[in-house]
């Protein structure tokens, strides 16, 4: 791969100003679950280039999976080029040294079959159904991703990571209706255990049977991974510098004020070993870092890649991510790690509600942070201990609102997608019943 990317900027360093090349190899396993059985299982495979230019302060793009049509890719990104306008924040990194990240790779992957790959997903279905649960769909992937970035200013970033990831919902009878739950996990190394995530959505299913209508009012709220997860995603849109500098944030120049609670800590960490969105460096061949986001509930800073660092006369935080060799890079988390200073426990909350889940956190709003979800296998606390299930609630509140009075219940830490988190507490959040 390496030689390849080096014959790509050779030839592109010939017709314009200055080269970046992007080359990306991705191999891995798919299995498809649907109901009670498995789908299909298919193996995947994708090799592609990107190329970025510089043509007199103009960028071009071009990207192709056909490796002979090298001449053409480049001749297409410096076409690009021409056809775009000037600006002088378009800029590529500069050689640099890159941190030492482990755990991203586990060779198991490379040598993981087809057949161990359907066992697995035999296995989620298998324990779903011997807890008493019909499974509706699950799967399990395997994927293992090579990528080199080379550019004409020295910079060289070679990135190798694995990522496993199962998962399966399921329903439990509830007389004549239906409880539904699921349960995910994905990691960097082969450590997933089929029954433990079926088995967890199953107890969660089986639980939230039989739910009694919850009075609508304002109550101590706990979020669980995935709920807290979900609400989350909201919060990450206004620490983007690309909408902090569109003045689409709420938290635009707002640099060394209170905005989140005493203790709490966020920050973006892409250097954090074994974290499914760590690398050395990002897609444009910026070293990872550990940004502090928030810091002891002051706002300290904003994500960025070189674009909008070059704009807001900044540094790139080392993050700009790319989905794939097709794509240009564009700001977007790492690992986005939420910390406190302390921890109270799940049986200090005298009374309140438990979430396992929410439904339509897409539809809040990501400038006020307003929004209104469904409350997914919700469950009543009393004295500390789990009373029994909620029929049906929904969560109506503002996130920035929650973050400023918000404690991490102490327990386990979780990573889901870019987030690893605690369960959440609440203090005051409107349940609608």
């Amino acid at each position: 791969m390496e030689e390849l990317a080096h014959e790509a900027l050779d030839k592109a360093r010939k017709l314009v100003d200055e080269a970046e090349i992007y080359l990306e190899k991705e191999e891995g396993l798919d299995v498809d679950i649907q109901k009670d059985r498995v789908g299909f299982a298919k193996k995947v495979y994708s090799l592609g280039m990107g190329i970025r230019v510089i043509v007199q302060g103009r960028m071009g793009f071009a990207y192709t999976t056909n490796l002979d049509l090298m001449d053409e890719t480049v001749q297409k990104a410096a076409d690009s080029a021409r056809a775009n306008l000037p600006d002088e924040n378009f800029k590529f990194a500069s050689l640099s040294s890159y941190p030492i990240v482990k755990d991203l790779y586990d060779k198991r992957a490379e040598y993981l079959d087809v057949e161990e790959a359907v066992d697995f997903g035999k296995l989620l279905v298998s324990t779903a159904l011997e807890e008493g649960c019909q499974p509706t769909s699950g799967g399990y992937a395997v994927g293992y991703r090579n990528s080199v970035l080379l550019n004409s200013q020295g910079a060289e970033c070679k990135n190798s990571s694995t990522v496993f990831s199962g998962f399966i919902s399921v329903n439990a009878r509830d007389g004549e209706r239906v409880s539904t739950a699921h349960e995910s996990h994905s990691s960097c190394q082969m450590e997933l255990d089929p029954e433990k995530i079926a088995g967890k959505a199953c107890r969660i299913a089986l639980d939230s049977r039989g739910g009694e209508p919850v009075e609508t009012g304002s109550m101590m709220v706990v979020l669980d991974h995935q709920a807290a997860a979900g609400l989350l995603s909201t919060f990450t849109q206004a620490i983007n510098g690309d909408n902090v500098q569109r003045g689409r944030s709420i938290y635009a120049g707002k640099e060394g004020e209170q905005v989140a609670a005493d203790g709490l800590h966020i920050y973006d960490d892409g250097t954090i070993n074994g974290g499914l969105y760590s690398s050395h460096g990002d897609g444009e061949g910026t070293p990872t870092q550990r940004t502090t986001l928030i810091k002891d509930g002051v706002l300290q800073n904003f994500i960025y890649d070189i674009y909008t660092a070059q704009k807001g006369n900044m540094e790139s935080t080392g993050n700009g991510m790319r989905t794939s060799y097709a794509d240009m890079p564009s700001v977007s988390l790492s690992n986005l790690l939420v910390e406190f200073e302390n921890y109270p426990d799940i049986n200090e909350v005298q009374e309140g509600c438990l979430v396992t889940d929410v439904l339509g956190a897409h539809t809040a709003n990501p400038i006020s942070g307003d929004f209104s979800v469904e409350a997914m296998n919700a469950f009543l606390i009393k004295d500390g201990e789990i009373e029994g299930p909620v029929k049906k609630a929904m969560l109506s509140g503002n996130i920035f609102e929650i973050l400023k009075d918000v404690k991490g219940i102490s327990g386990e830490k979780r990573q889901l997608g870019p987030f690893i988190i605690p369960q959440l507490l609440c203090s005051n959040l409107r349940v609608v019943g």
